[in-house]
């Protein structure tokens, strides 16, 4: 029987204060650990950024956000390993009801057609 894969995207906050080299190892542990598993439609790095509130009286962290598609027994071993890290300080996974692909497709062609466009408009000055 062949496996469902669905959509998912999971955002998690790295602890800052053990360096850059750490941050890193840790955002390319679990990117490395979701591609074995599954299969990544993106990787957002939003940086570090200053928490709402602290958490383990920490003001910043360092926020990732990866969509990616895999099987439904992956998520709990997934949310297992990032309770079980020290670096990771929050951690957030959602099954998406969309598909993510189609919905980059979609704005990569809107985004395509406004620069059209704006290249028409500017030749006509």
């Amino acid at each position: 029987m062949e496996k469902v894969l669905n959509s998912y995207e999971s955002l998690f906050i790295v602890d800052v204060t053990n360096g850059e080299e750490a941050t890193n190892a840790t955002v390319n542990k679990f990117t490395s650990l979701i591609a074995e598993n599954g299969t990544i439609i993106e990787v957002a790095q939003w940086g570090k950024r200053r928490l709402a509130y602290p958490i383990n009286d920490m003001p910043e962290g360092y926020y990732v956000v990866v969509t990616f598609k895999a099987a439904g027994d992956f998520l709990a071993e997934l949310d297992r390993l990032f309770q079980i890290d020290e670096n990771v300080m929050r951690s957030l996974t959602i099954k998406l009801d969309f598909e993510p692909v189609a919905k980059a497709a979609a704005v990569v062609e809107e985004v395509a057609a406004v620069e059209e466009v704006a290249e028409v408009a500017a030749d006509a000055e």
